[in-house]
């Protein structure tokens, strides 16, 4: 605390400061003191004392508060669709779609080659789901937890669901490790075979240690 102001005078910002305007507060604070501080001043005892008014948080060039006051109409009151002078307007109108909105059924690539067909709008990246796995799911249900549909020949456009393969993840992690996910499905699904004896193999060895 600076040695200029005694803790009756932090005393009084305490009691005070709570919701109180700065520049009612500084009034106050010169009148029951008999002094002629500036209310950037007794803003920084405030600040360096580690009160805050919980009010006036943003100001203007010489400390002035911003927020509105009461009774105070905005500038934009009624105007719908602008935010400030000159600004065209740019929020969506009732209806309106975005500029990539794409029907339900569209088909795009994403970042990791895979085809994605759009089946819902609402939920973001949840609208998309693999065209792969529906087409997977069509002839065989939903993907159980903790597995994958793989393309059996590698080919990430080749839908045939005779090239379509379910794979645990586990599965996965051995076929990727050996790179026993060949250019043909039934060499793939005999890398799959080669998987699960070396994640029994492993099993092992991790139970002897």
């Amino acid at each position: 605390m600076n040695n200029k102001y005694t803790q009756e005078h932090i005393d009084f910002l305490k009691a005070n400061i709570k919701g109180c305007p700065w520049r009612e507060l500084a009034d106050k604070f010169n009148k029951h003191f008999g002094m002629n501080l500036k209310m950037s001043t007794v803003m920084s005892v405030a600040y360096r004392n580690g009160l805050k008014n919980g009010r006036d948080f943003r100001f203007k060039e010489g400390y002035i508060p911003t927020q509105f006051k009461k009774g105070h109409t905005p500038w934009n009151k009624g105007k719908k669709g602008i935010s400030y002078p000159g600004m065209k307007a740019t929020q969506f109108k009732p209806g309106h779609k975005a500029h990539n909105w794409v029907p339900i059924g569209s088909e795009r690539v994403n970042g990791d080659g895979y085809t994605d067909v759009k089946v819902r709008d609402g939920q973001l990246q949840k609208n998309w789901k693999g065209k792969h796995i529906l087409i997977w799911e069509e002839h065989n249900g939903p993907v159980p937890p903790g597995c994958a549909v793989i393309f059996g020949d590698g080919n990430r456009r080749n839908f045939d669901p005779g090239n379509l393969i379910l794979v645990s993840r586990k599965q996965l992690v051995r076929l990727n490790q050996g790179r026993l996910i060949q250019g043909d499905a039934e060499l793939t699904k005999t890398g799959i075979i080669i998987a699960d004896i070396l994640n029994r193999i492993g099993e092992k060895r991790n139970r002897k240690l």
